[in-house]
């Protein structure tokens, strides 16, 4: 049907049309949508800590101190982002996805190299190095893909947004079905593939993630669109969520893995279908606008005898003079105007109250079980849920809140606040348990914490503006890691060993009597729990502040802007590689 359509004759040959017609799907916005999505789908390294850390452990030889210190360092370069924000500021995309892809295959190709013995056992502090080189990678491939998406799709930020934290939250289930398929069950294989295969997916689209403005007369109905990638996302989480739990209830042959990951890879694949369905109705639209199209290059002519247009002189302004003058909600505000602003203020304080306990509470959600008597399998499907739930809660946020916006007005920071109540639930069911109710808290704190998280980078953009978008959202979720250390290690740590003391003490024994501290009971986690649900709380208030602040700015058309800047274009997409501007259909070039 889509070779019907373009290669009936309209001034030139079929396979002229057809030619053009595949440079229009490969130069095109949705082409580089379905681009981004497998970017972001092999964005999530760590997330297969788990699987790999045991070999790690094995053949280094590390207590389980020492682990921890590892992972503690995953997450310090999965969480400071602000690095990639700042060289985004500075250099294009190309550059920071290349960066992106040299820092993945550096950090996780040396850890390779370490358990595998084909290096000299490095030190502690050199592995520390590596691992956080690795982690921090992937927020280049985040700023890099977010912000050209958000500016690309920007009246449609929260769904785009949803979907593509939703892609990274699968990619820990991608990568390992793939490594399944590819190495079997070999964890020293998985550290190689999570080295190469994001940087390579990286390389491979590294000029296809750019910025391409359209006009009104695109003829496609982007929501529509976006519909059709979200059917696509539930299906991979779905059949994601079904293959894990039969994974480890059965035992798979090779060739079973290897069937599961071609269907993962069929269904991550399917998004192409969609892009390539949208770019024929874009085609098809500017058959009737230009026909028939030619690949002459239209030169603007100019009078003989005109003057050259002179630039308007801006006054230079200091670096410092503007920052306490903010400029109106919605606007672009420079770096230190946003991060200085009461605004920005009120939502690390709800990003350290909420990301911060629901953090907390999957980490430890293994411990969680083993306290309250659950065994081994049960475990791991509760981790099963948190991760399908996490997915869930992404673009739930993103599109419900998109579609409340849009029609009731109704103010983004408020579905914040649900979310935290929401999880403020599933941590008091885990301070007062009942029968089943860890299955319940599970799917609460999962769903809430991918919606805050989806949630969170829509506000900064559309409160800040998408100029310095990139530094901005890195910036707002520094507070994520601060409230997991503070919360996980000086909280849910601590009462749990002391609790666990008392047990030892009961049975008159002391701490070195056991080779482990072990706590059993709902006692355990209770008191910090009761902690954790009180901070998530307190973020709900904060928020209930931010949306009194912003519902004047919500009530309004906050994608005027946007609108008016495609008024009068005839529906012709063109791509803006930093300063070149070229149209697909050449009319201009410089």
């Amino acid at each position: 049907m889509v070779e019907e359509a373009i290669t009936r004759p309209v001034g030139g040959g079929g396979r002229a049309n057809m030619l053009r017609f595949a440079t229009q799907v490969v130069k095109g916005r949705w082409f580089m949508m379905f681009a981004s999505f497998v970017i972001m789908a092999g964005a999530g390294a760590t997330y297969v800590f788990g699987t790999y850390s045991k070999q790690i452990k094995a053949s280094l030889a590390y207590d389980q101190t020492t682990l921890n210190l590892l992972g503690f360092f995953k997450d310090l370069g999965a969480n400071i982002g602000v690095f990639s924000g700042l060289i985004s500021e500075v250099t294009p995309i190309w550059f920071v996805l290349l960066a992106g892809a040299a820092m993945n295959f550096v950090g996780y190709f040396m850890i390779w190299l370490s358990v595998t013995y084909k290096i000299a056992k490095p030190s502690v502090w050199q592995m520390c190095l590596y691992i956080c080189i690795g982690a921090n990678s992937q927020n280049f491939a985040n700023t890099g893909v977010l912000v050209t998406c958000v500016k690309n799709f920007p009246e449609n930020r929260g769904i785009m947004l949803g979907l593509l934290k939703g892609f990274t939250g699968l990619s820990g289930a991608v990568m390992t079905q793939i490594y399944l398929a590819v190495y079997g069950n070999d964890a020293k294989s998985l550290i190689l593939l999570i080295g190469w295969l994001p940087a390579a997916i990286s390389v491979a689209f590294v000029y296809t993630i750019r910025i391409i403005k359209t006009g009104r007369g695109s003829g496609v109905d982007e929501s529509r669109v976006f519909f059709h990638y979200l059917y696509i996302a539930l299906s991979l989480a779905g059949f994601a969520m079904v293959i894990t739990i039969l994974q480890k209830q059965i035992a798979f042959s090779h060739v079973a893995y290897i069937c599961s990951a071609l269907v993962i890879c069929i269904l991550l694949s399917l998004p192409l279908v969609v892009s390539i369905k949208q770019e024929r109705v874009v085609w098809n639209l500017k058959r009737k606008h230009f026909s028939p199209p030619t690949d002459e290059v239209l030169e603007t002519s100019k009078p003989s005898g005109s003057l050259p247009v002179l630039a308007p002189v801006v006054p230079k302004v200091g670096f410092f003079s503007n920052v306490f003058k903010k400029p109106d909600r919605g606007e672009d505000y420079t770096i230190l105007q946003a991060l200085l602003s009461t605004d920005m203020l009120i939502i690390l304080i709800m990003t350290f109250c909420g990301l911060g306990t629901n953090l907390t509470a999957v980490d430890n959600l293994g411990q969680i079980g083993e306290s309250l008597g659950y065994p081994t399998l049960t475990i791991s499907t509760f981790v099963s849920l948190v991760s399908i739930w996490n997915f869930c809660g992404r673009v739930f946020a993103g599109f419900v809140s998109e579609y409340l916006l849009k029609k009731l007005k109704f103010p983004r920071p408020l579905m914040i606040t649900i979310v935290l109540l929401l999880s403020c639930v599933g941590h008091l069911l885990i301070a007062f348990p009942v029968s089943g109710s860890l299955y319940i808290a599970s799917i609460m704190i999962g769903f809430a914490y991918g919606a805050q998280l989806t949630l969170l980078y829509t506000i900064i953009s559309e409160l800040f503006g998408l100029k310095h978008f990139g530094t901005l959202f890195n910036c707002g979720q520094l507070a994520s890691p601060l409230g997991s250390y503070v919360f996980n290690v000086r909280v849910a740590g601590r009462f749990y060993d002391r609790e666990a003391l008392k047990q030892l003490a009961r049975k008159g024994l002391t701490r070195n009597s056991v080779k482990e501290l072990t706590c059993i009971g709902a006692a355990c986690y209770r008191l910090s729990f009761i902690i954790l649900a009180s901070v998530a709380a307190s973020g709900a208030c904060a928020s209930l502040i931010l949306v009194m602040r912003t519902v004047p700015f919500y009530k309004g058309d906050i994608y005027k802007k946007f609108r008016d800047n495609l008024e009068g274009s005839d529906g012709t997409e063109m791509v803006l590689p930093n300063s070149d501007v070229t149209h697909l259909h050449g009319e201009t070039k410089k």
